[in-house]
């Protein structure tokens, strides 16, 4: 016999939300070591201790990372990848998404096969690489953002959330005097707002987090994208993998310190962006899975 609270929860319940509760606190842990280490003074500061709370409180670590050209770099690099690889992500999956929901356009039915055979098949890192170059992009900006304009997952989700949208509202527009282009900017995007902010964020985490394409693509050490300069500074236990700019009294800040204060920076602007486009977020996760 399964004991039964009076509101309802059993035995099951209590347990499930305790061991979810247990793993929610033991995930959170890293993310407070992190922070607590980086805004701990560099004096006091002991290695290998467990910081659950910053040990006289100071910035000085954040001080000097924002104070050298490496980070500040790496920081503006990754800032003009994530804009512009967003808005052209949201340009580019939009208007195609929309062209594929009409069955008058001629070569639809081709170009949404051609869709599908990459979201089945990749043609994988080497011909990627050789693409690139061929092109001319390799150690540029535009590597990053034109080799992930859109992506055939995106683009059937959108594709779903168009196809559910009324049709007569398109026909409204059109009997005022509306052509494609105008139903498309005046009726179709306001209504796929919380298409549009959802995959925003998906959009913008992907190009903050530009990691692998960065590391093959990128030859130059000051277009280093944020998240390869934290994984120098992470594993490269020799250096610090930031040009030393500062005072002889900067150059002495630990450098764990100094990695934990990386990482929150390059974590942070994600986290601050996040809650302003929750509410969008919760409608947009169930995109394209009803329809009707």
């Amino acid at each position: 016999m399964s004991f039964v609270h009076k509101k309802g929860l059993t035995l099951f319940d209590y347990v499930n939300y305790s061991l979810l509760g247990l793993i929610s606190i033991l995930s959170i842990f890293p993310f407070i070591y992190v922070f607590s280490v980086s805004l701990t003074d560099p004096d006091t500061y002991i290695p290998f201790k467990f910081y659950l709370f910053p040990q006289d409180f100071s910035l000085a670590s954040y001080k000097y990372i924002l104070s050298t050209n490496s980070f500040l770099n790496s920081l503006k690099s990754t800032v003009f990848v994530t804009v512009i690889g967003t808005a052209l992500n949201l340009v580019f999956t939009f208007t195609l998404a929309y062209a594929l929901t009409k069955k008058h356009v001629v070569g639809r039915n081709f170009m949404l096969g051609c869709v599908i055979f990459t979201l089945l098949f990749n043609a994988g890192i080497v011909p990627n690489y050789l693409l690139v170059k061929e092109m001319g992009l390799l150690n540029s900006y535009w590597s990053l953002i034109l080799t992930s304009l859109t992506n055939a997952w995106t683009l059937i989700v959108v594709k779903s959330f168009m196809d559910a949208l009324p049709e007569e509202l398109e026909d409204a527009a059109r009997i005022d005097g509306c052509n494609d282009l105008t139903v498309f900017l005046r009726v179709v995007l306001p209504l796929s707002m919380p298409a549009i902010a959802t995959f925003t964020l998906f959009f913008a985490v992907t190009h903050w987090n530009t990691y692998f394409n960065a590391l093959i693509y990128l030859t130059d050490a000051k277009k280093w994208t944020l998240q390869v300069l934290v994984k120098t500074l992470v594993i490269d236990s020799e250096s610090s993998g930031i040009a030393a700019a500062g005072s002889a009294e900067d150059k002495m800040i630990p450098q764990e310190t100094i990695r934990m204060a990386a990482v929150v920076v390059a974590m942070l602007p994600i986290l601050v962006v996040y809650p302003f486009l929750q509410k969008y977020f919760a409608k947009g996760v169930m995109l394209g899975s009803i329809k009707g």
